[in-house]
């Protein structure tokens, strides 16, 4: 299966490792993983800032790099979510793009919905000795409806033990540009958040979206909060049944 890996800027930036794993994973299941190195943001950014005219340029360079191919995969729900859900904004029906903008939506999936709806599998050999909660990002659960699989996923993986925290539907608080607008706000829910981790004894809070774990990791060291941070395909790629 033709598949290529779509890189956000938070991964490229500030967890590389979530790439490379999410690599390692697809290849284990068979599939031929591209990685063009041609490839930018999606565009979000400037979209979500109202920037409309300035995010359609980028996001046509992102329909000019992964047009070509089969699927397009990213361990971000939240820039999934930009290009299935938000690229019919940018290219409505008038737009000379609009119809290779609709393709390319259809065929860019998030990391967990792909293994499990396209791939059909729940059982990536994953091992990892540890326990984990799960918090349910925002645009993957609310747009993409992405609830189900990664836990499934989870429970698949050799060593783990999955505990669910309490309220794991509520937003950590980050949501990009309002993190910086209203950091009060912004703080108190990431605080929320880790409460309910903490509350449920897990060793590490899991989600899709490398954003949600950066705000929530500044969190966790500026309490010394007793929980780490970690992105699902870190643990879905993992081998060790100690962590």
């Amino acid at each position: 299966m033709n598949v290529a890996l779509f890189v956000p800027c938070f991964v490229n930036v500030f967890s590389p490792k979530v790439a490379e794993c999410t690599r390692q994973i697809l290849r284990s299941q068979g599939c031929d993983v591209a990685v063009p190195l041609d490839q930018t943001c999606c565009g979000q950014p400037a979209f979500n800032t109202g920037y409309w005219d300035d995010a359609v340029p980028v996001a046509e360079h992102f329909l000019d790099v992964f047009g070509k191919y089969d699927h397009i995969v990213s361990p971000s729900g939240s820039c999934v979510t930009m290009v299935r859900h938000f690229y019919e904004r940018l290219f409505p029906e008038s737009h000379p793009r609009a119809g290779e903008a609709h393709e390319v939506a259809k065929k860019t999936h998030e990391l967990c919905e792909f293994l499990v709806g396209t791939l059909e599998t729940e059982d990536v050999g994953a091992a990892f000795g540890a326990t984990v909660t799960y918090h349910d990002a925002c645009h993957a659960l609310r747009e993409l409806h992405v609830k189900d699989q990664p836990r499934r996923l989870l429970q698949n993986v050799s060593g783990l033990t999955l505990i669910e925290m309490e309220n794991p539907e509520n937003c950590c608080g980050f949501g990009g540009t309002f993190s910086a607008k209203h950091e009060p706000v912004s703080t108190s829910m990431g605080r929320e958040k880790l409460d309910g981790a903490v509350g449920s004894g897990a060793d590490y809070v899991v989600t899709t979206d490398s954003s949600c774990l950066l705000h929530l990791h500044g969190l966790v060291e500026a309490r010394n909060i007793p929980i780490r941070c970690l992105h699902i395909a870190e643990i879905l790629a993992s081998r060790e049944t100690e962590s």
